[in-house]
This record gives structure tokens, sequence and C-alpha cells, in this order.
């Protein structure tokens, strides 16, 4: 008995042939590619490169490579530029170059702006607390307070 492949899905080439088709976005594809510079890549990010770069590239679109760099405790240079090397490895050149720490302080102000319009909140749990109500794999997380 053969088993017939399952019906493969294309979710994301399709919502970009749509938004081309009703011009949704002026004709422009852009996508980015954003890394925390803190480690290696992976095969999984490997894969998110591909996908976001080639995209791009098939529809004649652009790629920005944006480094989510909120985290300085943790990130160091020598891994913006081992990402920088792999994606050029990898055969994949970006378009812009952006940090997040270059905007910080403009996510600030929306933060402050949301949190006035009661669209947000400052949590001011402990680490414990915030533990405590996530839950577990077995009993579910409670409402924040």
């Amino acid at each position: 008995m053969t088993e017939q492949a399952p019906a493969t899905s294309n979710f994301i080439r399709e919502i970009i042939l749509e938004d081309l088709k009703t011009n949704k976005y002026q004709g422009r594809v852009q996508t980015r590619f954003p890394p925390e510079p803190n480690g290696y890549l992976h095969i999984g990010h490997a894969k998110a490169i591909c996908l976001d770069f080639g995209l791009a590239d098939e529809f004649k679109g652009h790629t920005n490579l944006r480094f989510d760099d909120t985290n300085p405790s943790k990130e160091e240079t020598e891994y913006v530029e081992s990402i920088q090397q792999d994606v050029k490895w990898l055969g994949f050149q970006w378009d812009s170059l952006f940090y997040a720490s270059d905007y910080f302080d403009q996510l600030y102000e929306w933060a402050v702006q949301l949190i006035k319009v009661g669209k947000a909140y400052v949590d001011d749990l402990s680490a414990d607390q915030i533990r405590e109500y996530r839950g577990t794999l077995t009993q579910p997380g409670r409402n924040s307070p």
C-alpha cells in the first residue's frame, strides 16, 4: 500500500502573491533577518536566512539585517561579525544594516505612550512571581494581576 504525501502549503508565498495582486504595499516586498548577537548561528537560523532573503530575491524585494541587540550583557561583537560572515557564506547580501539599540529611545517613548493610553502596563512582579503566574506543563498559568 502506498501513501500519498500530504499536500504542501506555501502560505507565506501565497500571502505575498495576494498582497502584490492587490497592491497592498505598492508592490514592495521587504523582509528582515533579526538575530540576537549572543551566539553563533545554527541550522534554524540558516533556514530563516534562506526564507527571508530568498523570498525577497524571488519577488525583487529587499532584506535588512537587523541585530536585536537589546541585551548587552549577553552580546558580543564577535557574534555580530560571525553572523554577517555566515549570511554572506550562504550567498546573501542585506540591503541595510540596523541595530535595535540605535532606536531604543524611540521604542521606550512608544512604550510610555501605550502605558499612558491604557494599552500597556508596567509589570512589577518579581522573577519568582512571574514563574508562579506562568504555570507549568501540567498546570495552567494565572492571569497577571
